[in-house]
């Protein structure tokens, strides 16, 4: 153990394993390690308060004449903490050479606070709370505030800093097959439109499920989504085989301009949405089941047949909802062309659609308004806490090889397609992403 690193950023490690692992047995134990740090932090702050000087620097003399106070660090006790997830084991700082002995007030606080001290070290990690929360959680039954403000910024900016370490990070290690995209519309800045917060989590080679980015942008548009690709390209993501999407145009227009080797899927739990709404009531059963036979279909041959048979069923009584089922119609059943035991994961933006209801769920129960940094790191806590839960898919060696033929045949088609034209002029090809 480095004795250099503070036993709240050993934790936070710990912390990143268990997401890394994404053990959804464990999430009691993830909320016991996400309260444990920020005890850490509330302790280190408080010692570091009382000495006049943080956890990696030394006193400048052993004589008050500094204007330091006296006394050091001596090493840490480990005491227990009970909560409703268990018992919270955390790390004491201990203090020597003070004029007079050292007492945390920390301490007492969590001898009859420990219900409130939990609500606050989960809130914090999963939400972002604000300076004025923090000190109203640490205040004793007398008024006072048990941490300075300039202590309480520091233990609040902690979620900030991983924010910016995530948003910044080398993608560079990640084999993406899958890559998911959307957005939600948040009110970044208090008292003006809401504008677009856009997320990107992947699959990789191996089956395991990543959290890639999450980035503000103006809204869906094109320029947003674009430069929202090209930073995680710029950051070494290289194109994935499938890109998932829903129906907004901004975000289809940037991925197949930035993604040009990608295919691309229609996210169909949406697609669905807009389909009843162009079917009567009384016909939509009949017409779902249609859909989705061809959604579904063992292969794109097929769903191309069923397709016929709905146009030629459906269109003289529904020609609206039939000219819905037509758009767009390739890169609703792109999914087809991959691994069978993939499709029903690759072919909605579901994960991502129940992140955002997490985070809304969250945003709806604090009470103060939010600027565009504690949205942030509201939102960033709150997907990171849930991709804690994600579970990866079977990739077998045959699903590997079918993949490899894949990405042979599209780098095929992307050359052939933006190939320089010679003297010979090359034959007439249409090309086609879904292959149908």
């Amino acid at each position: 153990m480095n004795d250099r690193v503070p036993p709240s950023e050993r934790t936070g490690q710990k912390i990143q394993q268990l997401v890394s692992d994404g053990d959804e047995q464990a999430i009691s134990r993830f909320v016991r390690l996400a309260t444990q740090p920020v005890i850490e932090q509330l302790l280190e702050a408080e010692v570091s308060d009382v000495l006049g000087r943080d956890y990696y620097r030394h006193r400048s003399s052993g004589d008050t004449g500094t204007g330091e106070p006296r006394g050091h660090r001596n090493g840490y006790r480990t005491n227990r903490l009970r909560t409703a997830e268990g018992a919270v084991e955390y790390a004491t700082p201990q203090v020597r050479g003070t004029d007079e002995p050292f007492q945390s007030d920390i301490r007492a606080m969590l001898a009859g606070r420990s219900d409130e001290l939990e609500r606050l070290a989960i809130e914090m990690y999963a939400r972002g709370l604000s300076t004025r929360d923090i000190e109203a959680a640490t205040r004793d039954a007398d008024g006072n505030t048990l941490l300075s403000r300039t202590a309480v910024s520091e233990v609040t900016e902690q979620l900030w800093n991983e924010y910016e370490a995530f948003a910044t990070r080398d993608l560079s290690e990640f084999d993406i097959v899958y890559l998911f995209i959307d957005g939600v519309a948040e009110r970044l800045h208090p008292g003006q439109k809401k504008d677009a917060v856009l997320c990107a989590w992947g699959i990789d080679s191996c089956g395991k499920k990543h959290l890639l980015s999450l980035t503000p942008g103006t809204k869906e548009d094109t320029a947003s989504v674009q430069e929202f690709i090209q930073d995680m390209k710029r950051r070494g993501l290289r194109d994935p085989l499938l890109v998932v999407t829903d129906g907004a145009g901004g975000l289809i227009a940037a991925v197949e301009n930035a993604l040009p080797r990608a295919v691309r899927q229609r996210c169909l739990a949406h697609k669905m949405r807009n389909l009843q709404s162009k079917v009567p009531d009384n016909q939509w059963l009949l017409f779902r089941e249609h859909a989705r036979a061809c959604y579904q279909a063992p292969s794109l041959a097929v769903a191309v047949s069923l397709k016929d048979r709905v146009v030629e069923q459906f269109e003289p009584s529904m020609p609206a909802a039939v000219a819905c089922f037509l758009d767009d119609f390739d890169a609703c059943i792109a999914h087809l062309r991959f691994p069978l035991n993939h499709r029903k994961v690759i072919r909605t933006t579901n994960l991502l659609e129940r992140l955002f209801g997490e985070e809304r769920r969250r945003t709806k129960v604090i009470p103060h308004a939010f600027g565009e940094k504690p949205l942030l790191k509201l939102m960033f806590a709150a997907t990171l806490r849930a991709s804690a839960r994600w579970h990866g898919i079977k990739m077998t060696s045959f699903d590997r090889q079918q993949l490899q033929a894949i990405r042979k045949e599209l780098n095929e088609a992307f050359n052939q397609h933006h190939r320089t034209p010679t003297n010979k002029p090359a034959p007439s090809r249409i090309y086609s992403k879904t292959g149908t």
